[in-house]
């Protein structure tokens, strides 16, 4: 036999080695190891092939994540679903046709097909576009966000156009300082309660809520805009909003302001007594 064909003959035999049991599970803990796992998902389909319990798994997400999430998807619309992306490298961006699909790659047999759960490991430090164009789903919920070391939050919601409610009563922006655009042309969203956030270190809310025409209610009282320097297009298209408080809005610092109102035409009375 000569050279060649033994190559090719080893070659073969590591690439079916490589859809072994043994490599897989060399695989995914050696992905553990080095922590470039950004989304465990604990799946029964795979669970004997790759040796891992209910109970490591459970182990590795206390080890390894702080953030969890919950998402319903619509019943009749699919697509992408979440965008894991570190300094515009993107690590997952997931696709959807159907339901069978979702829960043929995702969902343990008993899990509801209409609810994700998915835990984010500590390495990812942006959130920008997170969910960007994300336009199946209906429901979002931080039902664990310990960490305070996401810095950008640009685009994270940003036409999510069947997204009715999101509870983000956990959310950490701590170290946020770039929110611009994080819910535009979120055009199903009635309402928003933001009470929680801290934007001490944003410099950036150009466009945040441009396009949320249906939003009613949106609570905004806590914000400190000290540092922010840009707030162009930020409520534009809010034509369902009637009242908004932003008397608590430094703008010192701020260089734009195009078009901050812009067809926000249901607003009866603005206060900007406090606007410089």
């Amino acid at each position: 036999m000569n050279s060649s064909s033994e190559l090719n003959k080893e070659t073969k035999n590591i690439l079916n080695n490589l859809k072994s049991d043994y490599f897989l599970q060399l695989l995914f803990n050696n992905l553990v190891k080095k922590r470039y796992l950004d989304i465990i998902k604990y799946n029964n389909n795979i669970k004997d092939r790759i040796n891992i319990s209910i109970k490591d798994y459970k182990k590795y997400s206390e080890i390894y994540s702080s953030i969890e999430l919950e998402i319903k998807v619509t019943k009749d619309k699919y697509g992408k679903f979440i965008n894991i992306d570190n300094e515009n490298e993107i690590y997952y961006h997931i696709y959807f046709n159907n339901k069978e699909e979702i829960k043929r790659n995702y969902l343990n047999e008993n899990d509801n097909i209409e609810i994700i759960k998915i835990i984010i490991d500590y390495q990812i430090k942006s959130f920008s576009r997170l969910f960007d164009e994300c336009e199946c789903i209906e429901y979002i919920c931080f039902k664990k966000f310990y960490r305070n070391n996401i810095d950008n939050m640009k685009f994270m919601f940003a036409f999510c156009s069947s997204l009715k409610q999101i509870n983000l009563s956990t959310f950490n922006t701590n170290s946020v300082t770039d929110m611009g655009g994080m819910f535009c042309w979120c055009s199903s969203l009635e309402e928003l309660n933001l009470s929680n956030f801290n934007t001490n270190n944003v410099r950036n809310m150009n466009s945040m809520f441009h396009g949320c025409s249906s939003l009613k209610e949106l609570n905004i009282s806590n914000f400190n805009t000290n540092n922010v320097n840009n707030m162009g297009w930020m409520f534009c298209k809010c034509s369902s909003l009637k009242e908004l408080n932003i008397s608590n809005f430094n703008t010192n610092n701020v260089t734009n302001m195009v078009g901050m109102f812009s067809e926000f035409s249901s607003l009866k009375e603005l206060d900007l007594s406090n606007l410089k």
